[in-house]
């Protein structure tokens, strides 16, 4: 999941043109982190990890076999 996670931060920031450095600025992070990311870093904080998915406008989709009925619970609720 890791390199996958990778390998999509690293094609939408070269589709985007930017540089790790660039990404890192824009993001509030170090360049570091961004190196990191792209190469199956294990570990790093999830504020930091939605930093740069926002700057690339990435969006995380959680799947779960009762995320339909949470959804439907939760819709419920807020009504």
């Amino acid at each position: 999941m890791r390199n996958k996670l990778g390998a999509i931060i690293r094609f939408h920031r070269k589709r985007s043109g930017l540089t790790q450095l660039d990404l890192a600025e824009l993001a509030g992070v170090g360049k570091n982190l961004v190196y990191g990311l792209e190469n199956g870093q294990e570990s790093v904080r999830l504020e930091n990890l939605l930093k740069v998915l926002r700057v690339l406008n990435i969006e995380l989709d959680f799947q779960s076999p009762l995320k339909e009925a949470y959804l439907k619970e939760h819709t419920n609720a807020d009504r």
